[in-house]
């Protein structure tokens, strides 16, 4: 099997394409504000606005969803495209996806939440490399370090990620494999897909937002369940966040997690870490989906390799 193929790094002037594959944008000056910071970037933005047809939780009906994605990942000035948001809708198209097509126009692809959906399932389809990150209506309130890691990325560099101060390693050891997962949720409705991700030998990294315990503790039991926490490189656990910003109910929620996460796991070796700044909060960096990473419990970094990929 070749391997992942690194998307052509961005400039000064290169275009970036938003995209609509999921649910709609209710929030037009957040969309702007993010627009913007592309802009910024000295970045051309091309973005064209989804007629909203279809169910109103949706952007667009499917059909033109993906006559959106196709229009500007077939535009070669175009070389990343960025979702403006999550909410729903991914799974309904990754079916009608061509894998050969996106590998033989290599280009990044950018998002998280329900994005976790296309961003393994291209990596994994067509040997991509994509980016676990903020989207539009997000970048204008991502944190600082996120905001800098999002920038590197865009000019293709990894540079390893120092411990954040919420960083907590659970189980020690070294960890090595290529980064698979995203949100929870999300995740877990792609288990019995033939988009479902293989994680043997993987770092699975995971987050989620707007879940009680109970609904966390029944996804990551079902992850358990199914074998797909058995084999295993490394588990890294973000942010899980009860739907808002109370930092006191994020941390406690987060270690009940982290604890349940333990239990499940009793039998494997390999390391955990909890608190790494990725999610649906204001820390979000990015994390290149299809990438081998290393995960050091002495320094507490988190490194990444893109010698294990290939450049297009």
């Amino acid at each position: 099997m070749p391997l992942p193929l690194l998307p052509p790094r961005l400039g000064p002037g290169d275009t970036v394409g938003v995209i609509y594959p999921a649910g709609p944008v209710r929030d037009q000056a957040r969309l702007e504000k993010g627009l913007q910071v592309l802009r910024n970037l000295n970045l051309r933005v091309r973005h064209y606005s989804p007629d909203q047809s279809g169910p109103e939780y949706l952007a667009a009906d499917d059909e033109q969803r993906l006559k959106g994605f196709y229009r500007l990942w077939n535009d070669e000035e175009v070389k990343a495209v960025i979702a403006a948001r999550g909410g729903y809708g991914c799974l309904r198209i990754i079916g009608r996806m061509n894998p050969d097509l996106l590998r033989s126009r290599p280009k990044w692809l950018i998002g998280f939440s329900d994005l976790t959906v296309l961003l393994n399932g291209i990596s994994a389809a067509a040997g991509l490399v994509t980016l676990h990150g903020p989207m539009v209506t997000t970048l204008a309130n991502t944190d600082p370090l996120s905001f800098q890691r999002f920038r590197e990325a865009l000019s293709g560099e990894f540079s390893p990620l120092a411990p954040s101060r919420d960083l907590e390693i659970l189980r020690s050891g070294r960890g090595q494999g290529r980064l698979a997962g995203g949100n929870l949720t999300t995740l877990t409705h792609m288990v019995g897909t033939p988009w479902q991700p293989d994680l043997m030998g993987k770092i699975l990294f995971l987050e989620d937002t707007g879940e009680s315990l109970y609904k966390l503790d029944r996804m990551l039991t079902h992850l358990a369940c199914c074998g797909l926490l058995n084999n295993l490189a490394g588990l890294l656990l973000g942010v899980f966040d009860p739907g808002h910003f109370d930092r006191l109910e994020i941390l406690r929620l987060n270690e009940q997690v982290w604890n349940r996460a333990l239990e499940l796991t009793q039998g494997a070796s390999y390391p955990i870490w909890g608190g790494l700044p990725v999610g649906h909060q204001q820390g979000n960096v990015v994390l290149p989906v299809g990438m081998e990473a290393v995960m050091d419990d002495i320094t507490g970094t988190l490194s990444f390799l893109p010698r294990s990929c290939q450049t297009a």
